[in-house]
């Protein structure tokens, strides 16, 4: 399942907790877009952008996984790129993710869950012809959600290269499994709140928003700041504290709820565990995720305020 313990920004959803305008139905595609797929001299290629979330409020705990509700959107200047290159393979190959051994990686388990779920002989034969090139941008363990978008980006390539008889929400099933993250970026969407354990996806129609980004020198483990949360913080929770937020603009709850640590509730997990992210804040910016990138929007132009 996607919501775990660490790994992704997700969980349980405890529905019960939850206000009636917070509950959610079917998820609404006809907002999507398309992902930019190109075939270049190396081969096929898509890009996998980051994500910032607008907030992110835990609502509850159940059998093992946080339940949250977040505004997520596309960062849409930041981005790694995924390249199919025609290659003699005798297994599975994976280039440009140093230091990741294969079993970790969310493009191989992607890979692994598109097999196990379709059984598509396509997809194997594919892979005995090309080897995935990844172009890394996206710093790893900072809340943008990179290895969540590399592998969506797989998955949304590989349904278009193999013809795959699969649709959109029948692959954010499957990429559930994998991370919470997940969903948000196989729906594609500009703007959206997310629910549950990340499996409920709604695209939030506004403004699109270009945001500035700050990545510290330090990596933060998701499942530690989710640890740090159930043991400090869970029982501080209270859902009334931000109805109505899933019906906000993002710009408008940025200017209106201006802490940082009322807008993400890892902000205060992720300092708890890594004390140094309170030094290295920027005054007026804010938290995405699990840590540890901030970020602000781009029509500020003041410098860097660490306070």
């Amino acid at each position: 399942m996607g919501g775990f313990e660490g790994g992704d920004e997700g969980g349980f959803w405890d529905d019960d907790t939850l206000p009636k305008s917070m509950k959610r139905g079917k998820v609404d595609i006809s907002n999507r877009e398309k992902p930019s797929i190109e075939k270049n001299d190396l081969g096929y290629s898509i890009k996998a952008h980051a994500k910032v979330n607008i907030f992110l409020k835990i609502t509850g705990h159940k059998e093992g996984y946080h339940t949250l509700l977040s505004r997520v959107i596309r960062v849409e200047e930041l981005y790694d790129t995924l390249t199919f290159v025609p290659c003699e393979c005798n297994t599975f190959t994976i280039e440009g993710c140093d230091g990741i051994p294969l079993e970790s990686n969310t493009i191989y388990k992607a890979y692994k869950a598109l097999n196990d779920h379709t059984g598509d002989l396509d997809i194997l034969n594919f892979f005995y012809a090309h080897k995935v090139l990844v172009t890394k941008r996206i710093p790893s363990q900072a809340g943008l959600g990179g290895g969540s978008s590399d592998a969506a980006a797989f998955m949304l390539l590989v349904k278009e290269v193999c013809n795959l008889m699969i649709g959109t929400e029948e692959l954010a099933r499957v990429g559930s499994t994998i991370g919470a993250d997940l969903p948000f970026f196989i729906y594609n969407y500009p703007s959206a709140n997310v629910s549950g354990f990340g499996d409920t996806v709604e695209s939030f129609d506004e403004v699109p928003l270009t945001v500035e980004l700050y990545t510290p020198n330090i990596g933060c483990d998701t499942s530690l700041v989710y640890q740090t949360f159930k043991k400090e913080l869970l029982k501080n929770i209270r859902v009334s504290s931000f109805f109505g937020w899933d019906s906000i603009d993002s710009k408008t709850l940025l200017e209106m709820t201006a802490d940082p640590l009322k807008l993400n509730d890892l902000y205060a997990a992720a300092c708890i565990a890594y004390p140094d992210l309170k030094t290295l804040a920027p005054k007026g910016w804010f938290f995405s995720g699990s840590g540890s990138t901030f970020f602000r929007l781009k029509e500020s132009t003041k410098e860097i305020d660490r306070g």
